[in-house]
């Protein structure tokens, strides 16, 4: 939920259009249903991918009928294993670059985002709290061995992690009676 949160903003801003908490609640949903379907047809659960926040990027193409076609492309392609023979004879270090140039659109969107914050101290030290720990979880994950098995899925996610922190510390130093506090502490300009 959180990766599909972050893509609905990002894709919002790529496309110029503005996002409305029913557009959340129908992306919520419809990621339901396709993990459901998942399910039902034995395979994985689907989700939305960032990677597309950088096709649509690149593209330019900002319009669902194209993706209508690619589709149903994709599901006549599906039936042929051919086809799907085919596929995996794409080198690795093909695949690789393409995934190379399409997530860094997404972190250099995620960086565009981030630009329109207020850089004051207090978001500063939110966001690197936030990617600092997003981080540390996902390079040592070692740190929870210790924890119980549902707790080390959850805190070995570094998205996870990090978003939370981002949340929580946005929540004092932003939203609560600690925001007054660390701003009467300022010095005055």
């Amino acid at each position: 939920m959180i990766e599909s949160t972050g893509v609905y903003f990002a894709l919002s801003d790529v496309t110029g259009q503005e996002l409305s908490e029913d557009d959340l609640k129908r992306g919520y949903r419809s990621e339901g249903l396709a993990a459901i379907l998942g399910g039902i047809f034995n395979t994985f659960p689907y989700s939305t991918f960032s990677q597309n926040v950088g096709i649509v990027q690149l593209s330019g193409i900002k319009t669902m009928r194209p993706v209508y076609y690619s589709a149903g492309l994709l599901l006549f392609l599906g039936l042929i294993p051919k086809f799907g023979a085919v596929a995996t004879l794409i080198p690795s270090s093909v695949l690789g670059g393409a995934m190379l140039v399409m997530f860094g659109m997404v972190g250099a969107q995620g960086v565009k985002m981030l630009a329109t914050v207020e850089m004051n101290n207090k978001n500063l030290l939110i966001m690197a709290v936030s990617i600092g720990l997003g981080l540390g979880v996902t390079t040592q994950p070692a740190l929870f061995q210790y924890l119980p098995a549902e707790l080390q899925t959850i805190l070995g996610n570094g998205m996870v992690v990090g978003s939370f922190t981002a949340v929580i510390l946005n929540l004092l130093l932003n939203h609560t009676a600690v925001k007054k506090q660390v701003e009467e502490e300022q010095p005055a300009k």
